[in-house]
């Protein structure tokens, strides 16, 4: 692919979609495309900048007016601004709600310039089985997705759920998630893994932004039947509103001795380096990067058989899947797995998966569906 001019839309925060579109312009970047991040916060992810990276704040002020600020507003006008002094060639906005809408807008706008932009939505998950099908949302998400230029999804299930709860009228380009594998991989922490498990114990860790779907009390149940059985600890990484229902959870379990909320951190895989299990019971994940991550620093997984997190943790191979909720199998399961004559063989198989999503395969077909899409624009606009 030619270098380009990208811009990129996306939510600033630690959440998956992020995380990604954080990753993905800085990749890019690396290889030679100008990119353009536009958002309401410097990425929590944009850790460096160089000559092809550049960060635009959305400015969105609050007047008496307004009960609520209108962001997308805002969004949409910076949009316009950015491409029309930047020159951008595409927009990829990262999650449908509100950025495809504002997309939308800004697009039309830029039209009244003479600017024709492609749009490139990318579909991550919870803006489609989650707030997207809300009725006050579903005619915007839906007009947005089959006003986009092109469309992709992290997975084949949230493909398939798309198509069939949204009456979408355009294909949708499956792109799974990706690791940096020079970034994510196992790291000798010695001094921390006997800082934290002094007697050698299993150590089992998880990472989430608490929220109910993540089923954080799942992963206290499991970790406290691993306890009957086997020395244990647990680390709990990230924040959000069921930490507290957690941290009584474990009281009541007494379990405060054998378990660590660490908060929100950058570099979890200094923590993921040093565990022996990754624990992921999730109600819905349209693709798992969380699990991804634990793999590449060669970490098995136990999760939930829901979303796209079959199409990721292989059965028996890369770790196990349980229905949601049967804590009582991701025990048996996890036991398994952690048991000294079987944990070698499921490390070295998570992260032979985790190869399978590095960055470097993955980029390539991001910048193939860039230079389809301003190719189809193009042809479009000269007829």
């Amino acid at each position: 692919m030619k270098k380009s001019r990208i811009g990129i839309v996306c939510y600033p925060t630690f959440g998956g979609s992020g995380v990604v579109a954080t990753e993905l312009g800085k990749a890019l970047a690396q290889e030679g495309h100008q990119v353009h991040f536009i958002t309401y916060s410097q990425p929590s992810r944009l850790d460096f900048l160089n000559e092809n990276l550049f960060y635009h704040e959305v400015d969105f002020r609050s007047y008496p007016l307004f009960e609520y600020a209108p962001y997308e507003l805002a969004l949409a006008s910076k949009m316009v601004s950015v491409v029309r002094n930047e020159k951008l060639d595409l927009l990829h906005v990262h999650y449908a709600i509100p950025h495809a809408s504002a997309a939308y807008m800004a697009r039309q706008i830029l039209q009244t310039h003479g600017i024709r932009i492609p749009v490139v939505t990318t579909l991550h998950g919870t803006d489609i089985t989650l707030v997207g099908r809300d009725p006050s949302y579903e005619p915007v998400v839906t007009f947005s997705i089959n006003q986009s230029d092109g469309v992709t999804a992290v997975s084949d299930d949230l493909r398939k759920e798309t198509l069939k709860n949204f009456p979408v009228t355009r294909d949708i380009e499956v792109i799974p998630n990706f690791i940096d594998l020079e970034k994510f991989k196992k790291q000798k922490k010695d001094h921390f893994r006997q800082a934290i498990c002094p007697k050698d114990e299993a150590l089992i860790v998880h990472t989430s932004n608490f929220r109910e779907v993540k089923r954080v009390p799942d992963v206290i149940r499991v970790f406290y039947n691993i306890r009957q059985v086997i020395p244990a600890k647990l680390l709990l990484v990230g924040d959000g509103p069921e930490r507290i229902t957690a941290e009584n959870l474990c009281r009541e379990l007494h379990l405060t001795e054998d378990v660590r909320f660490l908060g929100k951190l950058e570099a979890v895989q200094e923590v993921l380096s040093v565990a022996d299990l990754f624990l992921m019971p999730s109600e819905k994940e349209s693709f798992g990067l969380a699990a991804l991550e634990a793999m590449a620093c060669e970490v098995p997984v136990i999760s939930s058989d829901s979303g796209g997190l079959p199409e990721l943790n292989i059965q028996g191979v890369t770790g196990f899947l349980s229905k949601v909720g049967d804590t009582a199998d991701m025990t048996r399961k996890s036991l398994f797995v952690l048991d000294p004559n079987n944990l070698p063989s499921f490390r070295q198989k998570a992260l032979e998966r985790a190869r399978e999503f590095d960055l470097t395969r993955i980029l390539p077909l991001y910048e193939a569906f860039y230079e389809k899409i301003i190719a189809e624009v193009d042809q479009r606009g000269r007829k």
